[in-house]
């Protein structure tokens, strides 16, 4: 059961990141699912101990918790878009 609940808030994580970064009509369920999950390993990583915080995977399911997996999961998102952006030509 803990594992569907990781899922569906690691997918909320997703899907509200691809809100913040204009993302969400070129990414679907899944992808809003792996965005959220490894953006929230992400956070917890980087902002995590910036802040004195954790991610929803490492600290539980609150409001900060969440809210540093959103900051990664923006992070990682525009990670992804500076590596997909086309080339000059």
């Amino acid at each position: 059961m803990a594992f569907i609940v990781w899922l569906v808030i690691g997918g909320l994580v997703g899907w509200i990141a691809s809100l913040i970064m204009k993302t969400d009509l070129k990414q679907g369920l899944l992808l809003n699912v792996v965005v959220g999950s490894f953006g929230a390993v992400l956070g917890g990583w980087v902002i995590g101990p910036l802040l004195g915080l954790g991610s929803f995977n490492q600290s539980g399911y609150s409001l900060a918790s969440i809210s540093v997996s959103v900051l990664g999961a923006m992070i990682l998102l525009a990670l992804v878009s500076l590596v997909r952006r086309p080339s000059a030509r």
